[in-house]
């Protein structure tokens, strides 16, 4: 069996009986009065195209090769049946200089990634790839916008947790309980938001850093601004608003149970609550990329990230689940140091949390410790996850666009696609 059908020796010039991808996958020298098939044959005549090339719906056959016309490569060499064709997600297939091999074949890769459709391995090699090669980029973004973040956090920590205290003593009362946990549900939720809003920033300025990146491009953080600056109140819009229909959600679902006093009502609503968020989160993962590459608008960029995910959610699902498990390792593995750090040195230890004392940690030591972990953890996970993110919208449009035509040609690559000299 020839494991490289449509395959045809470099340097030699097949007859008229002689093509590329019959069988034994080889040029033997065959007598013109006796040919391999009986003349006339409709399977084997001479306008039928060699075994293994495959054609776009839609699209032109193309003229036989003869003894005049050099082999070119082929848009299917080495597919198999049942895999995409070739025009359905770009034109790999046909890059000039590739072997011909059984399986996959290699694909041009200007940039991080090669340009085909991606698997796990490659979209997180290139997210890792993009920060070790473009890391003057990506570091200075993630490091400022993670120190600003975490400064005003300390900060608010401090001011609205200074007289936060829950005591063991039995004699609190319940309002002293209450005022307590109301500044600690605040101050966790101006936080939340101070981070969103760096999460925004720097997502905007990495996408475009990670878009260049494909490309084989270098791009500075005054490039990434000026590109990302145009859509930035649109992103955050676009953040605004999934947040807002994820509280929606839940006080559609949830709050009946709690007005009505009843606990399974409330469980239940709970309960649909959280698999609908799920399932929306990733159904719109796709719509940050797609709002900054494609300079749409809020509403277009859900319709795009909708599209895309169509018929893969649980892929995209897997690998979200998967990076994010990746990042809340490295995180841990580097705050819970400094965490450690802030109990012992400025918390006063471990007796004081037994005591039910926590006002040690409240102390501007006990909060800068931790942060300054955060600070390096985030330098790290934010660029590796929006990364991903970017890469699995690039991977989405290759295999249902054809993007890797227009990367090609973006990346300076001639006759990328074409099977012509």
């Amino acid at each position: 069996m020839n494991d490289s059908p449509g395959w045809a020796t470099p340097g030699s010039s097949p007859s008229d009986d002689e093509r590329p991808g019959t069988d034994g996958g080889a040029q033997q020298p065959t007598p013109p009065a006796q040919p391999a098939q009986p003349v006339g044959d409709p399977k084997w005549s001479a306008e039928q195209p060699p075994p293994g090339q495959w054609s776009s719906p839609g699209t032109t056959p193309e003229a036989p090769q003869t003894a005049q016309t050099p082999p070119q490569p082929t848009t299917g060499w080495g597919q198999q049946p049942g895999t995409p064709q070739a025009g359905q997600y770009g034109s790999q297939y046909g890059y000039q200089g590739g072997p011909g091999q059984w399986g996959q074949p290699p694909a041009a890769k200007p940039g991080v990634i090669p340009l085909r459709p991606l698997g796990l391995g490659e979209i997180l090699d290139g997210a890792i790839a993009t920060m070790r090669t473009h890391w003057r980029a990506v570091l200075p973004i993630t490091l400022v916008v993670a120190t600003v973040v975490q400064v005003i956090s300390v900060i608010v920590q401090k001011i609205m947790l200074d007289d936060f205290a829950i005591s063991a003593d039995p004699d609190a009362g319940p309002e002293e309980l209450i005022d307590s946990i109301g500044s600690s549900l605040g101050a966790s939720a101006v936080i939340q938001f101070i981070q969103a809003l760096g999460t925004i920033v720097v997502t905007a300025l990495l996408t475009m850093v990670f878009s260049r990146a494909v490309l084989g491009q270098h791009s500075s953080v005054s490039d990434a601004w000026r590109e990302a600056r145009p859509q930035l109140l649109r992103l955050i819009g676009l953040t605004l608003l999934m947040a807002l229909g994820a509280v929606l959600l839940g006080a559609v679902l949830v709050l009946p149970g709690i007005l009505t006093d009843t606990v399974g009502l409330a469980v239940l609503g709970f309960v649909l609550w959280l698999p609908l968020l799920v399932w929306l989160g990733v159904k719109f993962s796709l719509a940050s990329p797609a709002l900054m590459l494609e300079k749409s608008t809020v509403f277009k960029a859900f319709a795009r990230s909708s599209k895309l995910v169509k018929d893969t959610w649980w892929r995209i699902f897997g690998i979200t689940v998967l990076t994010t498990i990746i990042a809340g390792f490295i995180s841990a593995m580097i705050v819970v140091p400094f965490q450690i750090l802030g109990v012992f040195a400025f918390g006063g230890g471990l007796d004081a949390l037994a005591d039910g004392d926590s006002t040690g940690m409240t102390n501007w030591g006990a909060l800068i410790a931790p942060a300054i972990g955060l600070i390096i953890a985030q330098t790290i996970v934010m660029p590796f996850q929006s990364g991903v993110t970017v890469l699995l919208y690039v991977d989405q449009r290759i295999r249902r666009e054809g993007l890797d035509l227009e990367l090609a040609r973006a990346a300076g690559l001639e006759n990328y696609g074409t099977t012509g000299g």
